[in-house]
């Protein structure tokens, strides 16, 4: 197997195109850690992403009878963009379909490489059928993002580069894994001639079709996938990419959302490249195995690992959210919600328990005659604080929870800090996520019964591709079975948070949580 793939990467034809990209030392985060890191910064290429090398060296292997009728490919993003500077250098025709909620930036980079753009579906699933569509319609040779060896050959060429860029040992190279097909690629050429690296693929805890697949020995589909780390969101693996990563990969990581934004800003402080969550998913990985492996040989020296950073598409608007978030995965800010006597003297008594920490959020309001409840946020030196934080407010007297790996709380809650209200009883506390396109509101508010009230809306706009709500509902009990075929007919992803209980605190009726 590596064998055959091994000539193929050898023989990969990317270069036209792609350029042999640096392996740098990563010298803050090699610090913290206690170890050597080193990027391989794919983000450098012309189109911002290692997707450049495979659509390159399965379009340029096309004969011209190919080429002449063209090309077709489904992306989202990144890959959209490998095929469309592809087909401008092998001047043939390319179109491209992208799901309707491809955020602009990635939609004029596409078409700014002269391919057609066709808009269609809501996710990657839905442009890909319709890809097939029309490929079949007009007679274009499909491009695919990973299931193809030729593909996978060209991404492999990633692992070439880092053996010849570092002669000396490397002890593990972590991949971000979506369809599979740079893992695929780079496990082929390491094993094959380094078979003691490690090749270990990271993904996010909510697309993590890749692990539930080696977990189980064959190819999981996911209902619905997370769409933060979007150049990951894979419902199912490929077939060739599974068979590949269950032989030659050594292990597989998830990492939270918090932790990517954490790897984003690591590598800003490195390199001061901003990747997109993709591109950083490897160094969230990489610091994830060395929080449970350690940062040393069993001889004592440190080891050298490399994380491939694969792609720096990001959204400007996105960054907002970025920044929000990397604190708290960098286990440099911990939230809480803390109740206090309303008595006097015990708010100074709270305050003094803080110590020298810095607060980063602070949001009071007044529950009852008897007890006010505080949101709070600060800032610490290292992860273990928290923990430390919570006892010590404990041992006060204070009811303190840690809502530090919250995601109500984080994105939602500390928004929406002291507004409990009496008129909300039978009050349902729903998260949804809703496609970012026009029109999404109003079929969620076409579909309501127009006899349920809503109570309570948040929502935030985190420059990604789909937008987080936060809804509350009045509905009665006797419309239970209309509300549930309403929530299946919507299809939009939701949880019920209507237990939640920093909810209670903060934002639940008081008569209905005593009734």
């Amino acid at each position: 197997m590596t064998t055959q793939y091994l000539l193929r990467i050898l023989n990969a034809r990317v270069y036209d195109v792609a350029n042999e990209t640096p392996l740098e030392p990563a010298p803050s985060l090699s610090r913290r850690l206690g170890c050597n890191v080193l990027l391989k910064r794919e983000d450098t290429q012309p189109v911002f992403s290692f997707k450049i090398r495979g659509a390159y060296n399965k379009m340029v292997r096309l004969s011209a009878d190919e080429l002449a009728r063209g090309v077709i490919a489904a992306s989202a993003g990144n890959h959209a963009q490998g095929v469309a500077l592809a087909a401008q250098q092998l001047g043939c025709r390319a179109v491209i379909v992208m799901p309707v909620t491809t955020p602009t930036v990635k939609v004029q980079a596409v078409r700014d490489r002269g391919a057609e753009i066709v808009l269609h579906g809501d996710s990657y699933s839905d442009a890909h059928d319709h890809a097939l569509t029309l490929q079949q319609a007009q007679g274009l040779t499909f491009v695919h993002p990973f299931d193809d060896p030729d593909v996978i050959a060209g991404q492999g060429t990633v692992g070439m580069e880092i053996l010849r860029q570092h002669a000396d040992p490397i002890d593990v190279v972590f991949v971000a894994v979506g369809g599979g097909g740079l893992i695929a690629g780079v496990a082929a050429f390491i094993k094959a001639l380094r078979p003691q690296t490690l090749v270990i693929g990271v993904q996010t805890e909510d697309s993590d079709a890749m692990a539930q697949s080696l977990e189980q020995g064959q190819r999981v589909t996911l209902s619905e996938v997370g769409l933060f780390s979007d150049g990951t969101a894979v419902k199912r693996v490929g077939e060739e990419t599974f068979r590949l990563a269950k032989a030659l990969v050594d292990g597989m990581i998830r990492v939270d959302t918090d932790a990517v934004c954490a790897a984003i800003k690591d590598v800003y402080e490195d390199t001061r490249s901003i990747q997109e969550p993709a591109g950083a998913l490897a160094v969230a990985g990489l610091k994830a195995w060395v929080a449970r492996q350690g940062a040393r040989r069993p001889d004592g020296q440190p080891r050298t690992l490399v994380a491939i950073t694969c792609g720096a598409n990001m959204n400007f608007d996105r960054l907002r959210f970025v920044s929000e978030r990397s604190e708290i995965g960098e286990g440099r800010e911990a939230i809480f919600a803390v109740t206090i006597p309303e008595a006097r003297g015990s708010f100074k008594r709270f305050c003094g328990l803080l110590g020298q920490h810095n607060v980063t959020e602070f949001n009071y309001r007044i529950a009852d005659a008897s007890q006010a409840h505080i949101f709070l946020g600060l800032q610490l030196t290292e992860p273990s604080q928290a923990q430390t934080i919570s006892n010590q407010l404990r041992a006060a007297g204070f009811n303190t929870l840690d809502l530090s790996n919250d995601e109500v709380a984080k994105a939602h809650l500390r928004h929406l800090v002291g507004g409990h209200s009496e008129l909300a009883r039978a009050e349902r506390l729903y998260r949804f996520e809703f496609p970012e396109r026009p029109g999404a509101l109003m079929r969620f508010l076409s579909a309501m019964n127009p006899s349920w009230n809503i109570s309570l809306f948040h929502y935030r706009n985190h420059g990604a591709d789909y937008g987080r709500i936060l809804v509350g509902l009045q509905v009665p009990a006797s419309d239970e079975t209309d509300f549930q075929s309403f929530l299946q007919q919507l299809g939009y992803p939701h949880k019920d948070e209507s237990l939640h209980p920093a909810y209670q605190l903060f934002l639940g009726c008081q008569e209905s949580q005593q009734g």
